[in-house]
């Protein structure tokens, strides 16, 4: 089978994609909030907050103050912990995707920072299989659906976003995908995919991504 006409770069959202960070992040996020004063939280109330942005800004909206640096780094440290407690691992067929992908430029766009982002993809052992990776925190404060980290990773790929597919599981990542001019392909295995309908393709599992645009 042939490539998608045009299609020169993937790039990957994290959570719910490449990951399932669906009990890692709740932890620490809940943990650290409380030891600095905030309200007790459930996960629901956690991962319902992810729209809003990067870390800092999830911090300060549940602390209802600015955070700093330090406190920032704790929540790092914490998110390690637990992605190491937890033994992290990108979703069954992922990393034998990212092999068979790995002559094709590769990048991830989140809209957690790079902290989070170095954390993670390093404990799930495939932060290096990537050519690129753009935390929320480089383009703040327009995160997703806002297209500018999208935009920034396909440009440190040198890659034009018309020939991008951006491949996530939530309802922002096929808004960013369309606002950045990139293909909008759904990750049918994300825990946070429900509107397939805004997708330009839904694929069911990592295994068939490369068929699915024309690359297997």
């Amino acid at each position: 089978m042939g490539r998608s006409a045009g299609l020169e770069a993937i790039v990957f959202d994290m959570d719910g994609t490449l990951i399932d960070t669906s009990g890692v992040v709740p932890a620490a996020f809940s943990e650290v909030i409380r030891e600095l004063g905030g309200p007790v939280l459930g996960h629901d109330d956690v991962i319902e907050s992810y729209v809003i942005g990067p870390p800092a800004a999830i911090m300060e909206h549940f602390l209802g103050r600015p955070v700093g640096e330090g406190e920032l780094e704790r929540y790092h440290e914490r998110l390690d912990a637990e992605a190491h407690r937890q033994r992290l691992a990108p979703y069954p067929g992922i990393a034998e995707v990212l092999d068979d992908l790995a002559e094709m430029p590769l990048g991830v766009f989140t809209n957690a920072d790079r902290g989070n982002l170095r954390v993670l993809l390093g404990a799930a052992g495939i932060l290096g299989r990537f050519d690129a990776v753009v935390g929320a925190d480089e383009v703040a404060p327009r995160f997703k659906p806002n297209p500018d980290g999208l935009l920034l990773t396909c440009e440190r790929l040198a890659m034009d976003p018309a020939g991008t597919a951006y491949v996530g599981d939530g309802p922002l990542d096929a808004e960013t995908a369309r606002g950045a001019g990139a293909r909008a392909v759904a990750a049918g295995w994300g825990h946070q995919l429900e509107d397939p309908s805004a997708f330009d393709l839904v694929v069911d599992t990592p295994t068939e991504l490369p068929a699915a645009l024309g690359l297997g």
